[in-house]
């Protein structure tokens, strides 16, 4: 293999790994998410920013809250998952910038100094913490549930504020019965990549 990681970790992380549609009731620690948190922190973004911002919904008052946004298809997953977490973007993450990325503090206004260009930076790279933290529920042998059909404008309103963009909302954790759909065909390698 030319994989440094073992097999069994690929399969836990990739392979095997889906979108988990129902769960167990066994609760998802504090802790869990603590240890998957530190682990996914060190993936890469551009000038190590940090804009992601996650929101666990634990409060039976609050998830209802979240399920009125969810799409039709996505309510009912939402509400019995044993946890669910927000994910956003923080548009003011340049202010951590120079603590961040302490080599170069002048970045912060030098390139993040205009609100569209913070906005169009902290989408992407909070969007790339968020597969990392797709990955990091996998590692600590969870599964996850990502979803984008919900009404963000009202997951903003509710639950956050103009500063942070809902990115999507993620359930958490074992996986249940009948969890999965039939698994999806992917892209063979040559219909990807291109060598110029």
């Amino acid at each position: 293999m030319s994989l440094a990681l073992d097999p069994a970790a690929q399969d836990l992380l990739f392979r095997e790994a889906r979108t988990a549609n129902t769960f167990t009731d066994e609760p998802v620690t504090d802790e869990q998410v603590q240890a998957i948190y530190d682990l996914v922190k060190f993936g890469p973004t551009a000038f190590n920013q940090s804009p992601l911002r996650i929101t666990l919904v634990r409060s039976p008052e609050a998830r209802e809250r979240l399920v009125q946004h969810m799409a039709e298809g996505n309510a009912a997953k939402t509400k019995a998952a044993p946890l669910v977490a927000i994910l956003s973007a923080d548009n003011e993450f340049h202010e951590e910038l120079p603590a961040l990325f302490p080599h170069f503090p002048q970045a912060k206004d030098m390139f993040f100094g205009e609100r569209p260009v913070r906005e169009q930076s902290a989408q992407l790279n909070a969007a790339l913490q968020a597969a990392y933290f797709i990955v990091g529920i996998r590692a600590a042998g969870l599964a996850a549930g990502p979803m984008t059909g919900l009404d963000f404008a009202g997951v903003q309103k509710e639950f956050l504020d103009d500063d942070h963009t809902p990115l999507m909302v993620i359930n958490i954790g074992k996986p249940g019965e009948d969890a999965w759909f039939p698994r999806s065909p992917r892209l063979a390698f040559d219909e990807v990549i291109t060598t110029v």
